[in-house]
């Protein structure tokens, strides 16, 4: 568990604390005692800067706002229209991208320049001082959070929280009140995983806070609960220890004359111009709007109790086990949308930014000293790592079947194999070395990224276990091309991915590009068609799927003709690779090969 430490070392002189509202035209009032009660009771040692995230608020209200702003308090309005338009492209559900609550999870995004900052909602008070909440030490965690009291004390909440979300209702935490990493947001790319997950499911109870709960799990920084009492439940701590105060839901005093905790809110409500605008609110409340606010806390909790007998909810879709995690499942749904829109050459996953491989940054042949001693050292890493994977069963390799055909080419060589997993370059290194063709070496083609920028051990072994790397840059791709030429002709092998894309764990094959193919017609070399099929195996890994075991299945050489152009061989020996994979997909798993895209192409 995460409990919250302050250590004011971390603020010092006038360091600036960036304090974030969403708000529209309509709570602009309310707001206002938010912000003046901050203000009266905030530390006179530090600048901070209120940031009104927003889409239309009038200049009249912009301007009464303005007049709160003092020595120590700057406050800016952000009019976020275009940045939601520009998400609102990126969502397939569009009656979210409007909605100001949104806001906070793209607050990280829009303000590069801050590593962390306070959101506030817009219908709080603040009693003690905000630069004692941004003193929180976050390290690497996504969140500061409290502890939602009303999920906590109300059982049906608690229970969904558990039973859709999959999060402990110990530690589901209120979004109105929170402390955002912004440096961890951006790093980990928080907002593309909501974009991902809001695509994949929609929530109907707590919509947004939902959303953060589940993408920030195990990543929050539990804060003391008197930095969000919220006012519509059993206070959790001293009445006098109380550092700000939370009307959340019903618990509003311009709507209840005996709200919870109203007093505090009147206090700072006289200090606004609008003090006379919110008692009128006050005095013409209805009792049939009272009457919608009771059905509508009902409703509230009808969907919850909805949602957790729906066989089709969240956690009954994506997995029971709370270990699974977001980005597998995202990963999975994402897969099924692209095979529908036909996207079969497009990585679900994000790769590494790429960056221009130049011809001078390369020696394909890795002619010095150093790169050999580098090649070497990082096959022996990789044989390490594989057995060692092997040993856990963390890479299980059933059987090989057609070994033979690889150890009987007495030539360079094309090896094709369905791309599926990072793991699977590592069963065709088992391949190689069953074959026992060690007079020949074996060279992968990868993409530029992931020999560019490419991470930590990955990326050393990425750079040096005889990879070729491809190139944005002509020069090198000219490079490139002749180094296959001559690795070819030398009677080496080159194993590439037709598919081009990698998608995790798909079975079926994906339709090839040609490039493959042309450098075997070019070359007048042999493809050989490598296909692996997997089966579930007895064993779970950290994320909650079963680990797959592998057959790997070689085909028979496919060779080119004599009679035949290069660009016909090409076409020719792709066709042939590609039925062969057809037909061992449909005799292993005993099921036609069908697309969810009907209008297919085996080709480009």
């Amino acid at each position: 568990m995460n409990i919250g430490k302050r250590t004011i070392a971390s603020l010092r002189g006038n360091h600036e604390i960036p304090v974030f509202f969403a708000c529209d035209d309509k709570f602009v009032k309310y707001m206002m005692v938010t912000m003046q009660s901050m203000i009266q009771n905030a530390s006179k040692n530090h600048q901070y800067h209120i940031h009104v995230l927003y889409t239309d608020i009038s200049e009249d209200k912009k301007k009464a706002v303005k007049n709160l702003e003092n020595e120590q308090f700057q406050i800016s309005f952000d009019d976020v229209s275009d940045y939601m338009r520009e998400i609102e492209k990126k969502l397939t559900v569009r009656d979210y991208y409007s909605m100001t609550t949104y806001y906070r999870l793209f607050l990280s995004e829009m303000f590069p320049q801050y590593t962390k900052a306070i959101y506030l909602d817009s219908d709080t008070v603040v009693l003690g001082d905000i630069s004692e909440l941004y003193q929180y030490e976050l390290g690497d965690l996504y969140i500061g959070g409290i502890r939602d009291q009303v999920v906590g004390q109300t059982e049906v909440f608690g229970e969904y929280t558990e039973e859709v979300l999959g999060v402990s209702r110990k530690s589901y935490f209120n979004a109105g009140v929170v402390l955002i990493n912004c440096q961890a947001f951006r790093k980990n790319k928080v907002l593309k995983q909501f974009i991902e997950l809001v695509n994949t499911y929609t929530f109907v109870v707590a919509q947004d806070q939902d959303y953060l709960n589940i993408i920030c799990k195990d990543k929050v920084l539990w804060i003391d609960d008197k930095w969000n009492a919220q006012a519509v439940c059993r206070l959790v701590c001293r009445k006098e220890d109380i550092c700000l105060i939370h009307y959340n839901l019903a618990a509003k005093p311009w709507h209840y004359e005996d709200s919870s905790l109203a007093e505090y809110f009147w206090k700072y409500a006289k200090e606004t111009p609008y003090y006379d605008e919110i008692r009128h609110v006050l005095e013409t409340y209805t009792d049939e709007q009272k009457r919608d606010d009771q059905d509508s806390g009902e409703r509230l909790m009808g969907m919850a109790a909805e949602e957790i007998q729906n066989e089709n909810n969240y956690v009954k879709s994506y997995g029971a086990d709370e270990s699974r995690s977001l980005s597998r499942r995202v990963i999975l749904n994402k897969i099924q949308q692209y095979e529908k829109e036909g996207r079969f050459d497009e990585d679900v996953e994000e790769n590494p930014e790429p960056k221009e491989l130049l011809p001078e940054d390369i020696d394909y042949f890795r002619r010095g000293l150093k790169a050999q001693m580098r090649t070497i050292y990082a096959f022996r890493i990789a044989k390490w790592y594989m057995n060692t994977m092997i040993r856990r069963r963390q890479l299980i390799i059933k059987e090989i079947r057609g070994i033979e055909n690889l150890r009987r080419l007495r030539s360079g060589a094309i090896l094709t194999c369905n791309h599926f997993n990072p793991y699977d370059s590592f069963a065709m290194q088992a391949v190689y070395e069953k074959s026992r063709q060690y007079r020949r070496k074996l060279y992968r083609i990868i993409n530029e990224a992931n020999y560019t920028n490419f991470p930590g051990f990955y990326g050393f072994l990425m750079r040096n276990c005889n990879t070729l790397p491809l190139s944005s840059n002509r020069d090198t791709m000219k490079k490139f091309l002749k180094a296959v030429d001559k690795l070819l002709q030398k009677g080496h092998f080159i194993l590439i991915y037709p598919e081009q894309s990698m998608w995790w764990n798909y079975r079926k094959p994906k339709p090839l590009k040609k490039g493959a193919f042309t450098m075997a017609a070019k070359n007048n070399v042999p493809v050989l068609p490598c296909f692996i099929t997997m089966e579930d195996s007895d064993v779970l890994d950290r994320d909650g799927f079963f680990v797959q075991e592998y057959t790997i299945h070689v085909g028979d050489p496919i060779y080119p003709d004599r009679k035949k152009s290069r660009g016909e061989n090409a076409r020719d020996m792709m066709m042939e690779n590609y039925q062969v994979w057809k037909q061992i997909y449909e005799e292993v798993y005993q099921q036609p090969l069908t697309y969810a895209y009907k209008r297919k192409k085996l080709s480009q």
